[in-house]
């Protein structure tokens, strides 16, 4: 089966079983050289498939939630959950979307996609322990935006996803743990560090395509990271930066330096 079809076919799926189960056959059918890769651009899907539950709300219209009981504990763990799910097609539609690149994007990209989906198994079952499902609390429904974005553009999509949005969840991360160990939750503490050590390989996968595209066009990458960061709508990244972890993932000292000043005007 033709590898981008395949990988359509489950960023289509709406349900969340099924899509995990897909993400994950996938990858293996990838390593035992059971998918292709084959010329042509078959059009895109542009919207993933996504359950009925949960129901997803604008990111204004969220509640900003303390860890002070029951239900905010729950509610953390769903949020993070929903990330994770939503990594899982942007993973995919990675694959789908863009034609053209060489069989290790779609490798990288697959293996994100089967990672995503234990991640999110991980949370669920967590989650699950505290007596809720996904789909139990209302979610972020502007984690797609950036896909949108960047669907033009797998130089842009490798920026701002992986290197913008994913490199942020790097930074938050440990602070989420000490959140999570001073209400008493290790056992969700440990699973962000599972979480954390495969987010730095995402982040790096992103750099890696990167720089290979501003390579093939000519480009230095930190002067064409930082035009993309001037694009309107685009967030800038804030500090505190998890320095450790973004240079595992291939930030350089200079460009961690730099990341944080002022939007050009």
């Amino acid at each position: 089966m033709n590898v981008r079809q395949a990988a359509r076919a489950v960023l289509a799926e709406r349900d969340v079983e099924a899509k995990l189960a897909g993400a994950e056959r996938l990858w293996a059918e990838w390593q035992a050289g059971r998918l292709v890769l084959e010329a042509g651009a078959d059009p895109a899907l542009d919207s993933p498939g996504l359950p009925d539950r949960p129901v997803l709300a604008p990111p204004r219209a969220m509640p900003r939630r303390e860890l002070n009981g029951p239900e905010n504990h729950a509610a953390l763990i769903h949020a993070l959950a929903h990330i994770e799910f939503n990594a899982i097609n942007l993973a995919l539609d990675a694959v789908q979307r863009f034609p053209g690149l060489p069989p290790a994007f779609y490798a990288d990209w697959l293996q994100v996609a089967a990672e995503e989906s234990y991640h999110f198994r991980l949370l669920r079952d967590h989650l699950r322990g505290l007596q809720r499902d996904y789909g139990d609390f209302p979610a972020h429904a502007g984690l797609w935006e950036m896909a949108k974005k960047t669907a033009h553009d797998p130089l842009a999509r490798m920026a701002l996803v992986p290197r913008l949005l994913e490199a942020r969840g790097l930074d938050v991360t440990p602070d989420i743990q000490r959140k999570l160990r001073g209400y008493g939750d290790r056992a969700g503490a440990a699973i962000l560090d599972i979480i954390l050590r495969d987010e730095i390989g995402h982040v790096a996968a992103g750099d890696r395509w990167f720089r290979h595209l501003c390579a093939q066009r000519g480009l230095e990458p930190e002067a064409a990271f930082q035009a993309l960061l001037d694009t309107p709508g685009v967030p800038r990244p804030r500090r505190p930066f998890n320095e450790a972890a973004r240079r595992a993932a291939g930030f350089g000292a200079e460009e961690l330096a730099h990341l944080a000043e002022p939007r050009k005007r």
